[in-house]
């Protein structure tokens, strides 16, 4: 079968990929055949899946918003951006701040494919290929220096990224390394699929997972909020998705695989008295 024209031609068809397995979920229309098959199995076995995958975006754009209009950030770096759809980041941002900066870094070849070519017009924002675990190549890229000031405050976004990160390839490493090269005033928004649903569930899409290039790894709220060692927890703290800032009359709700959703500030150093 032919690859539509909006797919690179390095990708295998056959393969599905978590970030056009999301697309799908989400409503985008950049998914293949393999991919919407996957993603209607998973629903088939934990239909909440669907439901929570848009409370994750949801949280994506209360978090986004607060920090651009609260907080005063005027950088965001995403890792794991995924495929654009619907409320990305520099359309949130910059309906705030047309002047902020954004920088996508994704692994997935067509995730950056598609935000090059939305971004085409866009200079306050790019996307650069690239891989958390790499993570001093992506911090040092021309693309991401270009628009991103380490020098100066920044979000950082791992959104729905950490569930893809097995303990072996050492994510609380990378993003110990990652807070050193951020300045003090600087933000890391996180989001992570828990470990508390229905076991059989839990196993059964576990097991679906491991057909793409990036198996899905489940922890304990423990474990995610280990994750954000080092920095000081934005209230309410480190929370459910629907429980993170929810806004006027949204239904506050936890279901099976809403996981947690938290933010974390590195402390300014006080001037000594």
């Amino acid at each position: 079968m032919p690859l539509p024209d909006w797919a690179p031609d390095d990708i295998d068809p056959e393969i599905p990929s978590s970030a056009r397995v999301y697309d799908y979920i989400l409503g985008g229309v950049h998914h293949l055949e393999s991919d919407r098959r996957l993603a209607q199995q998973i629903t088939a076995l934990a239909p909440d899946v669907p439901r929570s995958g848009r409370a994750n975006r949801a949280f994506l754009r209360r978090a986004v918003t607060h920090l651009v209009t609260e907080a005063g950030i005027t950088q965001f770096l995403d890792l794991g951006s995924g495929i654009p759809t619907v409320g990305n980041v520099h359309e949130v941002v910059h309906t705030h701040n047309p002047d902020a900066h954004v920088v996508y870094v994704d692994i997935d070849p067509v995730a950056i494919a598609m935000s090059r070519r939305m971004l085409a017009d866009t200079p306050a924002a790019t996307a650069v290929r690239g891989d958390f675990n790499a993570i001093e190549a992506v911090l040092t890229d021309p693309e991401v220096t270009a628009l991103l000031d380490f020098s100066r405050p920044v979000a950082v976004l791992a959104v729905a990224l950490l569930h893809f990160m097995p303990d072996q390839v050492q994510p609380i490493d990378t993003l110990a390394r990652l807070r050193a090269a951020m300045a003090p005033g600087s933000y890391l928004v996180l989001s992570h699929a828990g470990n508390e649903g229905p076991a059989d569930q839990m196993s059964a899409t576990l097991q679906l997972y491991q057909r793409t290039p990036t198996p899905m790894v489940l922890r304990s709220r423990a474990e995610i909020a280990a994750l954000l060692d080092g920095f000081d927890l934005v209230d309410p703290g480190l929370v459910y998705l629907s429980q993170w800032r929810p806004d006027p009359g949204d239904v506050v709700e936890v279901r099976a695989f809403d996981g947690y959703a938290g933010i974390g500030r590195i402390p300014t150093v006080s001037a000594p008295q």
